[in-house]
């Protein structure tokens, strides 16, 4: 088994957490940096955004949309085009990423609020102000922060270009 199978914390289901998953959080280097995502067809521009999310803190824990939660977001009936579990194992691969979880909500806030990470981060089109999870965070102290696009990178234009040359 693959030594990055150990940073897989499950916690998709919001009535199933547990306080030993709790504690295998907490027991992170300090400050937690959180990002959520689809992470489906994982770019350039998603490494870079989650490299730079490690920095900001002592450890990164990322929560995957589960491919039910990712399909309702609307971004077509294929996606996402790696399952849950395939997009964990590439996720969890990275040097800069120190957890990985899952959320079936439509956002992860309930996820958030039962974790209470010192940071969140989304990439630079979000409002952090605006979304009730930055507000979350910011309620009791934490940071939510918008990181800069890397331009050019988007799972969305990357699947149309391969459909076209198809």
């Amino acid at each position: 088994m693959p030594a990055f199978h150990s940073k897989f914390i499950a916690t998709n289901d919001v009535n199933t957490r547990t306080q030993e998953q709790k504690r295998l959080f907490l027991a992170l280097p300090k400050p937690l940096v959180f990002t959520n995502g689809v992470f489906d067809v994982l770019h350039r521009g998603h490494v870079t955004y989650l490299d730079a999310a490690r920095a900001l803190g002592g450890s990164l824990v990322v929560a995957l949309n589960t491919d039910a939660s990712a399909r309702r977001l609307g971004k077509g009936p294929e996606r996402p085009l790696n399952n849950e579990q395939d997009r964990a194992h590439v996720i969890a691969a990275l040097q800069s990423v120190d957890a990985v979880t899952w959320f079936d909500e439509d956002t992860p806030y309930e996820l958030i609020d039962w974790l209470r990470p010192e940071i969140i981060v989304k990439g630079g089109d979000y409002d952090m102000a605006a979304l009730k999870e930055g507000r979350l965070v910011q309620s009791y102290g934490g940071k939510a922060l918008a990181l800069s696009f890397v331009g050019g990178y988007s799972t969305t234009r990357l699947v149309e270009r391969i459909r076209q040359q198809a």
